[in-house]
């Protein structure tokens, strides 16, 4: 009898010590990765949908900041992916499409102030023409450097002649002159900004959001020494299991309140 009692006690002990255990107020959480897609930053009043105004976009970093979302840069993601571990915090990567000047004279100073990374796509073959950057401003931004070394503006390729990659495709009578149009703007673009940047290219994105998902331009993408494609299908990272050549963002156009960044993470 006196062991079924001491039993008895045992239980209503380990009973009431479990219902006396604190509870976690703040459980573990797990952080998304939005890319963010600019194209042209102007003053004023914006003309077309691809615009972005300069007032717009110092709201958009500054909500970026109020909202303890971080900047990362496509390396960092790269690191998450081989750490099969997303991050606690909210981050965001910055991108620019095209080639505008205004990446130069307004973009660039604003990214300055806030101490915020971006990556710059280039149509390569407009580079030093009409209202695009020249290369001498490219390579002022690219060269730019922290105190301890970290670049915080890198430029990947839109191209060389920004064309519609998969769009192309029935052009060509055989598969050898498809992969070899392909070659010609993946290849030579990335050959040209290496002419004039440090570092190897190794970022994508397609014109037009043209060929998401298609295996031969992914594969093309690979055989000339690409590790990321961004995208122009709407989406988050939520995972480590993303492709890399896969990759969604979130257009910021115009209209766009700085809040749908925020809508896009579920903030």
């Amino acid at each position: 009898m006196l062991r079924n009692i001491l039993s008895c006690l045992v239980i209503l002990l380990m009973v009431s010590f479990s219902g006396c255990r604190p509870k976690e107020d703040n459980p573990p959480t797990t952080g998304k990765v939005i890319i963010l897609m600019y194209h042209r930053i102007v003053k004023g009043e914006t003309d077309n949908l691809y615009e972005r105004s300069e007032d717009d976009f110092d709201s958009d970093l500054k909500y970026l900041i109020m909202n303890d979302i971080k900047i990362i840069s496509f390396d960092d993601l790269y690191e998450i992916v081989l750490s099969g571990k997303m991050p606690a915090q909210n981050c965001a990567i910055i991108t620019f499409d095209d080639g505008d000047q205004s990446w130069y004279s307004l973009a660039h100073p604003l990214l300055m102030k806030y101490n915020m990374k971006a990556t710059f796509f280039l149509w390569v073959y407009m580079i030093g023409s009409n209202s695009f950057l020249t290369w001498t401003e490219i390579e002022h931004m690219g060269n730019y450097m922290l105190d301890g070394g970290v670049r915080p503006f890198t430029f990947g390729s839109h191209t060389y002649s920004h064309p519609f990659l998969l769009g192309r495709k029935s052009g060509f009578t055989t598969d050898a002159e498809y992969n070899s149009f392909l070659n010609y703007e993946l290849g030579v673009s990335k050959s040209i900004i290496e002419e004039h940047l440090p570092g190897q290219v190794d970022i994508l994105a397609l014109p037009y959001g043209d060929g998401y998902g298609d295996q031969t331009i992914m594969t093309a993408a690979d055989r000339n020494g690409y590790r990321f494609i961004r995208t122009s299908k709407y989406g988050v990272i939520d995972n480590t299991g993303i492709n890399m050549l896969m990759l969604p963002s979130l257009p910021i156009l115009n209209d766009t309140p700085s809040e749908t960044i925020g809508d896009w993470l579920g903030l």
